[in-house]
C-alpha cells in the first residue's frame, strides 16, 4: 500500500512563499529598511529586527552548502525515494534552505556545486514543493501518481492509496447524468411517504394560482434522493474494498426549486479524499440541476466510506 507522504502546512507567515511555489516563483521575505533577505518567513527582519518586510521573487540560483543521502528512509512514506539526498542549499541572496536534490546521480553530487530550482507538483490541486538539480536540467517535475486505467478507461484507484485519493481532489465538475423527469404522481407517492404533504407540492390548483412558481414544485428531499438513479459520470474507480457505505453529508443545500414536470440532471466532483482510520472516506460534492438552469436545485456534499 503506498501512503499519502507529509506536506508543509503553510501558515499567515509562510503563504506567500507557498503560493508563489504553485506559480513556478520563488519568493523570499525582505526587509524594506536594511535590505536584508529572511529566511524561513518570519515576521521581523533577523538583521535589524524591523517589521517592515515584503515579499520579493528570486531566480533560486544557489550552491549546495551541505548534503546527506539517507539510505534508510527518514519515514515510511518516503520508502520510495531512498536514498534520499537531502541538502541545504545557499541561495545567491545569502539565505540557507533545507530541500532534496533530484535528477544527479550520487557521484555527481559536490558540496559547492551550483544549484538551480525545480518545481515538483506533489497532487493535483498544484502543491508543489522546491528541489534542486544541477543547472540545464529539468525546471519542472510532475510527482502526482500516475494511474492505470481500467477496461472501461477510468482510473483504477487502490481505496487505500493515499496520493493516489489526493490526485482526484479536483475543483472541475464532470460531465452530466441522463436526465430524469419529476412528474407529480412521484411527487405524490414521496409525499405519502413521508407525510409531508403541504399544498405547494400536492395540489396543483391551488399553486396554479397561490404559489410564485405557478406550479407545484418537488420536495428538496426528494430531488436529493433521485441522486441515486441518475449515473453520474466518473473518471475513476476505487478497488480493493470490500464494503462502502453513504456514511452522510458534510453539507445539504437547496438552492433552487424543482417545478412539476421539470427535468433535473446532475454532475459531480472529488471534494475530498484520504484514509482514515474508519476506512477510506471520499466526498463527491454533488450538483442537481434544473436540465438548462445555471443554478443548482440540490447541492449535496456526499461522504462514503470504503472498508
Amino acid at each position: 500500500m503506498a501512503m499519502q507522504k507529509p506536506l508543509p502546512i503553510a501558515t499567515d507567515i509562510s503563504r506567500p512563499f507557498w503560493d508563489g511555489l504553485k506559480q513556478g516563483k520563488i519568493q523570499l521575505p525582505r526587509c524594506d529598511d536594511c535590505q536584508t533577505w529572511v529566511f524561513y518567513p518570519r515576521r521581523h527582519c533577523t538583521h535589524c529586527f524591523s517589521h517592515q518586510l515584503s515579499w520579493q521573487e528570486v531566480s533560486g540560483q544557489g550552491t549546495l552548502y551541505s548534503y546527506t543521502l539517507a539510505r534508510i528512509p527518514t519515514m515510511p512514506e518516503f520508502a520510495d525515494e531512498a536514498p534520499q539526498a537531502m541538502a541545504v542549499v545557499e541561495l545567491d541572496e545569502g539565505v540557507r534552505l533545507n530541500t532534496t536534490l533530484v535528477g544527479l546521480a550520487e557521484d555527481e553530487i559536490e558540496v559547492g556545486m551550483t544549484l538551480a530550482p525545480v518545481f515538483a507538483k506533489v497532487n493535483a490541486k498544484g502543491d508543489t514543493l522546491l528541489r534542486f538539480t544541477a543547472p540545464n536540467r529539468e525546471t519542472t517535475r510532475d510527482e502526482t501518481p500516475s494511474l492505470e486505467a481500467g477496461v472501461d478507461g477510468k482510473k483504477q484507484v487502490p481505496f487505500d492509496d493515499g496520493p493516489a485519493l489526493a490526485s482526484l481532489v479536483t475543483g472541475k465538475f464532470g460531465d452530466w447524468s441522463n436526465e430524469l423527469t419529476i412528474d407529480q404522481e412521484l411527487v405524490n407517492r414521496f409525499a405519502e411517504l413521508s407525510g409531508d404533504d403541504y399544498w405547494l407540492h400536492t395540489d396543483p390548483e391551488r399553486a396554479k394560482r397561490e404559489s410564485p412558481y405557478g406550479t407545484t414544485i418537488a420536495h428538496g428531499a426528494l430531488v436529493q434522493i433521485l441522486q441515486s438513479r441518475l449515473k453520474i459520470p466518473l473518471d475513476f474507480e476505487l478497488t480493493g474494498f470490500s464494503t462502502m457505505v453513504n456514511y452522510g453529508s458534510d453539507r445539504l443545500r437547496f438552492p433552487a426549486p424543482v417545478p412539476v414536470g421539470s427535468k433535473v440532471h446532475a454532475r459531480a466532483r472529488v471534494k475530498d479524499a484520504e484514509p482514515t482510520r474508519k476506512g477510506t472516506q471520499v466526498t463527491l460534492e454533488v450538483h442537481t440541476h434544473v436540465v438548462g438552469q445555471e443554478r443548482p436545485s440540490v447541492i449535496n456534499d456526499l461522504v462514503i466510506l470504503y472498508r
